[in-house]
């Protein structure tokens, strides 16, 4: 997991969070995103998912869906599709 796509995970829940017109709490690759103290859901999930594989160019779940609940988890998918 890289520091990069943990700042670009961050950047783009920031972009998602702030359109909904809330703050975005702190990060930490621990942060949960259903269910825990983010205030998204799962359209926005699903949206910074395609907004990742934009601007990576990777996309993990290309054979399927493969499982993730935190952040830094998701980071390590990106990481590994390198």
């Amino acid at each position: 997991m890289t520091d990069s796509l943990l700042a670009l995970i961050a950047e783009e829940l920031g972009r998602i969070v702030a359109d909904k017109g809330e703050t975005l709490p702190p990060l930490s690759p621990g942060t949960v995103f259903l269910g825990g103290d983010l205030p998204i859901d799962s359209l926005d999930l699903a949206t910074l998912l395609v907004v990742l594989e934009q601007r990576t160019g990777r996309d993990p779940f290309r054979e399927g869906f493969r499982q993730f609940t935190t952040v830094g988890e998701l980071a390590s998918l990106y990481a590994v599709a390198a």
